[in-house]
């Protein structure tokens, strides 16, 4: 079901327009707008870290990592969603993970800035809705048997907000899976660099999405057994700490650290849960 964002109407059609107010989201780069004030602002991301990221991801450990996670999770929890919707996808490489996982789905991505979605529609050219919106003002209700927020939250001040809109816009029963940055006691020069507002701990996120309506069945740090080298390279980064340098890694210290973290998942799917680590996957189901 579609939303207005300007009068909460609620409607099903084949274009935008609000059969009541007549509200229809503009056009930016060919991609429907519903935020486009948020599109040329910088507070909350840096548009410049899609063209760091496309051309890093798709070699670095820590990006492979998280799609092998993200598609564990997400087919375990959901074995077969017709609806998937990415809230931030920047440049697209998690929806590459969730497409070779599901590839009868439909696939909706949706980020702030236009930018990275530009990014994207170039990875997929076929089956993909791309808009254009505010994570605080979801146009759809009741849609998707599965939504994706994959490091993004900490970037939204109003973050239980956003859990709310997620929770009104799955289907019931539906699954959210998240991952986010964690423990406030890693923060440093990266986080200040990529405008995080938080880094999290598992209490505070499992409590914030039982807050809005998310009942949590699933929890684990991950990049926890290369934690030591994580704490060590954010005290040498934190004053001059560089994106590219991160993510683009020399092969003799990527290829290991990738061996290291094959081994994690393969702990993390036989059922251990890591209590700490640089990131936190959770997974959560609709509740009522």
């Amino acid at each position: 079901m579609k939303r207005c964002i300007r009068c909460n109407c609620l409607f099903s059609a084949a274009t935008w327009t609000c059969p009541d107010c007549e509200y229809r989201p503009g056009l930016r780069s060919g991609i429907l707008s519903f935020a486009p004030e948020l599109d040329l602002q910088d507070s909350d991301y840096d548009p410049s870290a899609y063209d760091v990221l496309a051309r890093s991801e798709a070699g670095s450990f820590w990006f492979q990592n998280r799609n092998r996670l993200i598609s564990w999770a997400a087919t375990k929890y959901f074995a077969n969603p017709k609806d998937i919707l990415e809230i931030g996808c920047g440049t697209g490489y998690v929806l590459k993970a969730l497409r070779e996982a599901f590839p009868a789905a439909s696939l909706t991505a949706t980020d702030v800035h236009i930018r990275g979605l530009q990014f994207a529609a170039n990875r997929h050219s076929e089956r993909l809705s791309l808009l254009q919106m505010d994570a605080r003002a979801i146009p759809f209700r009741d849609t998707f048997d599965l939504v994706g927020c994959f490091d993004v939250l900490e970037h939204i001040d109003e973050d239980v907000a956003v859990l709310e809109e997620i929770r009104a816009t799955l289907k019931p029963a539906g699954v959210l899976v998240l991952t986010v940055p964690q423990h406030m006691w890693l923060w440093s020069a990266a986080d200040e660099a990529a405008r995080h507002k938080r880094r999290y701990d598992r209490p505070e996120l499992l409590r914030k999405l039982s807050a809005a309506g998310l009942a949590p069945v699933f929890a684990s740090s991950f990049v926890s057994l290369l934690l030591p080298a994580m704490v060590a390279a954010r005290r040498r980064s934190n004053s001059r700490y560089d994106l590219r340098r991160e993510v683009d890694l020399p092969e003799i210290i990527n290829r290991p650290f990738a061996a290291v973290t094959a081994i994690e998942r393969l702990l993390i799917r036989a059922g251990i849960s890591f209590p700490v680590g640089g990131s936190l996957l959770a997974v959560a189901r609709r509740a009522g």
